[in-house]
């Protein structure tokens, strides 16, 4: 037991420790362009987060491409796996075995793939194409998490609401939409993540727009400022404090 402690903690901390480093450079008074050594502590990053208008540009163009995938993936997974979790039609294992074949596949056979599509269609590349690629493989993340959800649904709620006199689609809406918004909340949430945080996908159907992650991988040829550990940290701890509220709120439910 205590070995097993001792190798959970182990991997816990090899875990953060990328983390932690991103947080402390955030911090490094660096007097050049090259973020690699500390060099001493200040607040003026922070100051200066948007200083960079490249950079600034960048991940504004990420968190628009990030909430519109969020939102489209959210909308048609939560069809998808609503659909999969609750009826049984003809060709549902197939789209199950798609759905996993989507979130197995590698991200460069897809990008490679995409590409392919928006060239052969004629498709200028650029923001729209980058949100059809993250939307196409978010989907998946989406529907499973639904899915998983709806197949634990007390069924006797929805047959209660329909006894009283409830349509279909009063019953859905205020039954067991209500009942499935966790899951639907936490696959949107993972679609955003998903979407932001992505390189291989976007590197392909990207064009010359330039999202925050290969603003990142371009200049880290040149120098990676302190403001992208700064944009980091904020990120990180927006995500921190959504999953905290909502843990809190599950608690008190």
């Amino acid at each position: 037991m205590r070995l097993l402690r001792a190798y959970t903690w182990l991997v816990v901390a090899w875990l953060t420790l990328p983390i932690v480093v991103m947080i402390a450079f955030g911090f490094n008074d660096t007097p050049g362009r090259y973020n690699q050594t500390w060099d001493g502590f200040t607040l003026k990053w922070y100051g200066r987060v948007f200083a960079l208008d490249d950079l600034t540009r960048a991940l504004w163009i990420s968190l628009g491409i990030a909430l519109a995938s969020m939102l489209l993936a959210g909308a048609l997974g939560t069809g998808i796996g609503y659909a999969l979790g609750r009826f049984r039609f003809r060709g549902s294992g197939v789209v199950n075995l798609l759905m996993f074949a989507t979130m197995s596949s590698p991200e460069l056979v897809m990008g490679a793939s995409l590409l392919t599509l928006f060239v052969s269609a004629g498709v200028g590349l650029g923001p729209v194409t980058i949100t059809i690629a993250h939307v196409m493989f978010s989907i998946s993340f989406v529907a499973v998490v639904v899915r998983a959800r709806v197949l634990t649904l007390d069924r006797s709620l929805e047959e209660a609401a329909a006894d009283l006199g409830a349509s279909p689609w009063t019953t859905f809406w205020r039954v067991t939409f209500p009942l499935i918004l966790p899951a639907v909340g936490s696959g949107m949430l993972l679609a955003f993540a998903l979407s932001i945080d992505d390189f291989v996908v976007t590197n392909f159907t990207a064009g010359t727009t330039t999202t925050f992650p290969l603003w990142i991988w371009g200049a880290t040829r040149i120098g990676l400022p302190p403001q992208v550990n700064v944009m980091g940290t904020l990120i990180f701890l927006v995500g921190v404090l959504i999953a905290v509220v909502g843990s809190v709120r599950a608690r008190r439910q």
